[in-house]
């Protein structure tokens, strides 16, 4: 079965410039808001916003893009680890133009900027926004990347960077290897010469999916099938060495199989947990490998890091005008959000739903 092209479904955002003198002269803004927590198709309405003042310390901001992430429908339905307060609009990542700034902000009109802080609330056609709420993006990055670099991408980064002393040349491993991070995971991997071995569910496009994330650098992809066979533990065997690092998105026995492939005191990093299933580590692996179990939330570390956000989207940043970190969306108009809501949670997706406002 042959691979689609490696791109997004669509080449660039619209971003005309904008000026704060011809707004008033638009159409009101709108935004996808809820008044309580339940299923996003049954809470979530699309309507006309006020906006506020703007204050000293503010911006007003026309949103361009913004993603459907699953922490994104988890806050809608109130099951996620940060609560958002009601009345809210949905969203907490996406990437706007600025059309008006305070004095107290050093942004320009026709900047474009992303959020800095969860729950920002990015489904809307415009919005006023703190100063300190927001960092730039530098120029010449396409709005559909900036758009979705500060969740996925960002969670990537610092699963690669802050639980394992990677070098060049050393293993990883993966499940859920076709997910936003896991497509992530392998191109900042390969970026810096680390091998990745990549488990994916089997399904009816397992060729495509497996070309598309070789394409990128995937090393090794199988299907979590081939995970729990001997096969599999022959192709351990041959490998240089064990990986050092394992990320789990899934739980269940997904989780199982690949804290079992580390090597002695390696780590296994739950991020997710797409099965709904505990992430269940063999006593035996700590005792005998002495394995760590870590967890990790990108808007915990966001709160407890905020000196190094920037650092980090620069770093990604870098990377996206390298050519070396790619996106796989495709655009929906923010009209047909209740469409996109629903495509966002089918089973065996693999493109990131990208709202448009344009």
């Amino acid at each position: 079965m042959r691979a689609a092209s490696l791109r997004t479904t669509f080449k660039s955002f619209n971003a005309p410039s904008i000026s704060s003198r011809g707004f008033a002269a638009k159409s009101s803004p709108q935004a996808l808001q809820y008044t309580q927590h339940g299923a996003p198709k049954s809470v979530l309405k699309l309507e006309n916003v006020e906006l506020p003042k703007l204050k000293d310390d503010q911006v007003l901001v026309k949103m361009v893009a913004a993603p459907i992430n699953p922490a994104d429908i988890n806050m809608i339905e109130g099951v996620y680890g940060k609560k958002a307060q009601l009345p809210a609009i949905g969203g907490n990542e996406g990437v706007g133009i600025v059309v008006e700034a305070g004095p107290k902000s050093s942004f320009k009109p026709n900047q474009h900027v992303i959020p800095s802080v969860a729950g920002l609330g990015t489904w809307r056609t415009h919005g006023v926004f703190q100063h300190s709420d927001l960092l730039a993006v530098p120029e010449g990055i396409k709005p559909e990347y900036a758009a979705t670099v500060s969740v996925n991408p960002a969670t990537a980064l610092r699963l690669l960077n802050d639980f394992a002393d990677l070098k060049q040349g050393d293993y990883i491993i993966q499940n859920g290897a076709n997910s936003a991070v896991g497509f992530a995971v392998i191109q900042l991997a390969k970026a810096r010469g680390i091998k990745t071995i990549n488990i994916v569910r089997n399904r009816n496009n397992y060729e495509e999916v497996h070309e598309r994330l070789t394409r990128v650098g995937g090393d090794v992809v199988v299907t979590d099938e081939y995970l729990e066979g001997a096969q599999f533990k022959r192709l351990l065997l041959d490998l240089p060495q064990q990986p050092k690092l394992a990320l789990d998105c899934v739980g269940g026995k997904s989780a199982t199989g690949i804290a079992r492939t580390l090597a002695p005191n390696g780590t296994l990093v739950t991020y997710g947990g797409m099965s709904r299933k505990p992430a269940v580590v063999p006593t035996s692996l700590f005792i005998f490998k002495n394995i760590q179990h870590k967890g990790f939330w990108l808007t915990k570390w966001n709160e407890e890091n905020p000196d190094k956000r920037q650092q980090s989207m620069d770093e990604l940043f870098k990377l996206i005008s390298q050519d070396k970190l790619k996106i796989w969306a495709e655009k929906r108009h923010l009209h047909e959000w209740a469409e996109a809501v629903e495509h966002s949670q089918a089973a065996y997706r693999d493109r990131k739903i990208v709202l448009s406002f344009e």
